[in-house]
């Protein structure tokens, strides 16, 4: 089996200090760490369809980092602070991002995330072309 480490020039931080990869390729599989939506300043949006765009556009930076796109997605899982709340909006702003064929998806609701006031990360599973 190989693994191989990807990781964006934005997530060599992490990697270094906390020894975190955004995504690993195992055989051609990608496994991504969560995605949150912040800003470019670490910052959670005031609007909550901008941190999810924001968390969707990263998905697909990392995806992009690892030679797919969002085509290649086949299953993802999405945690949300406020789920029933924020669900509508979370759905607009993926169909953006992703179109039929749908992969799997699994949406659970949590009471927090790694930062503070933050509604939404986002995991994928791609397989890579």
């Amino acid at each position: 089996m190989a693994i191989k480490t990807i990781v964006r020039e934005s997530g060599k931080f992490l990697y270094d200090n906390f020894h975190f990869a955004e995504a690993v390729d195992c055989d051609g599989l990608l496994l991504c760490s969560g995605i949150i939506g912040t800003g470019q300043g670490g910052e959670v949006p005031g609007d909550i369809s901008e941190e999810f765009d924001n968390a969707w556009s990263g998905v697909i930076s990392l995806l992009k980092e690892a030679g797919a796109d969002a085509s290649h997605i086949v299953e993802y899982t999405s945690y949300h602070v406020g789920l029933q709340a924020n669900m509508a909006a979370f759905m607009e702003v993926r169909d953006k991002y992703l179109s039929a064929p749908w992969p799997a998806w699994t949406a659970i609701g949590i009471t927090e995330l790694a930062v503070p006031g933050a509604h939404v990360e986002i995991r994928v599973t791609a397989k890579l072309p």
